[in-house]
């Protein structure tokens, strides 16, 4: 055991090192989204998905940084890399719509000039919407409709489309079914 650590020690401080950084570097951003969104009036659970999202990241670059360290070489690591994001890529295109909501959902939270309890008309020339938003999910807008019908608008389409304000905080807890 003692000479594993001897042949290994720096690569083992190393990994130390990066876990301890990339523990500390999600610690700042979740808190700082967290942060965000409360200023900006959203839930608790959209701060969660996106420092979820940033804790992805944050282990993806650990992953890319940990092969360095144990020694892969660039020529390697460059192959594997360029191969898995060609599956991506691919597996992406396929589903683009999922990636444009997901994307939008994030953008929404960090930039959306509205929130739940707002009452919302969205411009559509061909099916316009006039309705409370009564969630802000990953992939869409929980919607109620003035008679009662929920709905379900996708984020991307909300970034595309003109949308007016037409009451703050005009959610009743008595409308919810």
């Amino acid at each position: 055991m003692n000479s594993i650590f001897n042949n290994y020690q720096d690569e083992i401080i190393s990994t130390t090192i990066l876990l301890i950084v990339l523990f500390i570097i999600r610690a700042i951003i979740v808190i700082t989204v967290k942060r965000i969104g409360r200023k900006s009036g959203t839930t608790k659970a959209r701060a969660g998905l996106i420092g979820r999202y940033a804790t992805v990241t944050l282990v993806l670059i650990a992953i890319l940084i940990e092969a360095f360290i144990l020694g892969a070489q660039t020529r390697d690591v460059t192959l594997v890399f360029s191969s898995v994001f060609a599956v991506i890529g691919i597996a992406l295109f396929a589903i683009w719509s999922i990636l444009s909501n997901v994307t939008s959902g994030v953008i929404m939270f960090f930039s959306f000039p509205y929130k739940v309890g707002d009452k919302i008309k969205i411009h559509d020339k061909d099916c316009p919407v006039e309705a409370i938003i009564e969630d802000i999910r990953a992939f869409q807008l929980i919607l109620r409709e003035d008679n009662g019908n929920l709905m379900t608008y996708p984020n991307n389409l909300i970034l595309q489309k003109a949308v007016t304000l037409l009451q703050k905080d005009a959610l009743d807890d008595s409308t919810i079914l």
